[in-house]
């Protein structure tokens, strides 16, 4: 019994464990798919409710406000006592919010589904993220990019859903996606037992590290660091929510295309995110964090400055290229927390993700009036600016920095 034990140790300390990443970064892609849902309704919504761009913004707003404040919360509680069963039950959340979302009447009954699905996110994400960190062996960044991309290829499909379930199905057809649901819950019930055997290991490896390093004050280098990614996320945030929530409508207005025809750039924007998330994890390891970090927002921001002014192929063009290099340090971000303070994985993910979630909500719902006060073309231009806020990068200490840190420690 111990030396079964000792192995899986070893296994999950000292090499990789792609079998688990794989599923897990497949998991990630049905619940983000389900989440995906949500603004992937909103012309749908617009046409048979009658929703404002204000009321939009706040179903977004639910949504991840939830899963923002949840985030933190569920980590920090984790990080003391793995849950590992809490993965399936937080799918099984969800799957209630998406069968609410197919048969609400109005406003309020989507606020209330939105809800479950937010919960449901709330603990799977830091749950999730703690799987990938244990699976991750030598190579965190990319272990992070393959969990990261699955959520990234699950909300690219949003523009899909639109165009094929949504349009010619309605409202009613968000039903279908309770079988999605319920598949990621079989998976997460694998997953889950093997994080459950991994615990006592776990439990046993941290506790030392935890008293040595957690239970101390956090430096205040640290604190300035934590600071400034949150500042950074914030940007990138921001900018990418402005256009995966708002730019179809831009593109409707502007172009003259139809709902399903203006979803091919939202979809555009959002798969070559999700390729930008997975290679930003084994460059990150290759070239450094800060480094990542830095090139995501200052070679896009010339890009960004450029889309609001060029035609319908030069904007499905520009759209691939941001997201691409926009998105390829969302992962390497979680990864960056993760060592910043190492005794605290889930508390870490659940502040970088939950927090890129919140600034999403609160994003949405200031561009929604934006959008509602000034129009739809001089917001676009506004957030623009967004990605030249990745400046403050060069305030953030090396990757050798940090590591010295907890050497000192």
């Amino acid at each position: 019994m111990v030396s079964s034990a000792t192995h899986r140790k070893t296994k999950a300390n000292h090499r990789t464990v792609y079998t688990i990443l794989v599923i897990l970064g497949i998991c990630h892609m049905l619940n983000d798919t389900l989440q995906a849902v949500i603004p992937a309704m909103f012309p749908i919504l617009e046409e048979s409710l009658g929703l404002t761009f204000t009321q939009l913004g706040l179903i977004t707003f639910t949504l991840n406000m939830v899963a923002s404040v949840m985030q933190p919360v569920v980590g920090l509680y984790t990080d003391k006592r793995p849950m590992p069963f809490a993965l399936p039950l937080g799918l099984a959340s969800s799957m209630f919010g998406i069968l609410g979302l197919a048969f609400a009447p109005n406003f309020w009954m989507i606020l209330i589904s939105v809800l479950f699905i937010g919960l449901g996110s709330a603990i799977f994400h830091p749950e999730g993220s703690r799987v990938a960190y244990l699976a991750a062996g030598p190579r965190r960044g990319t272990a992070q990019s393959i969990y990261q991309v699955g959520g990234n290829t699950g909300q690219a499909l949003a523009p899909v859903i639109t165009a094929f379930v949504l349009v010619p199905l309605g409202q009613f057809g968000v039903i279908w996606f309770t079988a999605v649901a319920g598949l990621a819950v079989i998976f997460l019930i694998y997953i889950a037992r093997w994080y459950a055997s991994m615990t006592p290991a776990v439990a046993k490896k941290e506790k030392p590290e935890q008293s040595e390093k957690v239970n101390k004050n956090v430096s205040r280098a640290i604190r300035h660091a934590l600071v400034v990614l949150v500042f950074i996320i914030f940007a990138r945030t921001w900018y990418a929510k402005a256009i995966s929530n708002f730019y179809a409508f831009y593109a409707i207005e502007n172009y003259g295309l139809s709902i399903a025809e203006s979803q091919y750039y939202i979809f555009t924007f959002l798969l070559m995110g999700a390729i930008g998330t997975f290679l930003g994890g084994p460059l990150a390891d290759r070239f450094g964090k800060k480094n990542v970090i830095l090139f995501s927002l200052l070679a896009a921001s010339p890009l960004a400055l450029l889309l609001p002014h060029v035609g319908a192929t030069g904007a499905i063009i520009l759209l691939g290229l941001l997201g691409l290099i926009v998105m390829s340090s969302f992962s390497v971000t979680v990864v960056y927390a993760q060592e910043l303070v190492p005794g605290n994985i889930g508390a870490m993910s659940g502040l970088t993700v939950g927090l890129a979630f919140g600034m999403g909500a609160i994003g949405s719902v200031a561009l929604g009036s934006l959008i509602d006060f000034i129009g739809l073309t001089p917001t676009m231009v506004v957030i623009s600016l967004l990605p030249l806020l990745g400046m403050v990068t060069f305030l953030l200490p090396s990757d050798k920095k940090v590591s010295e840190w907890h050497v000192d420690r």
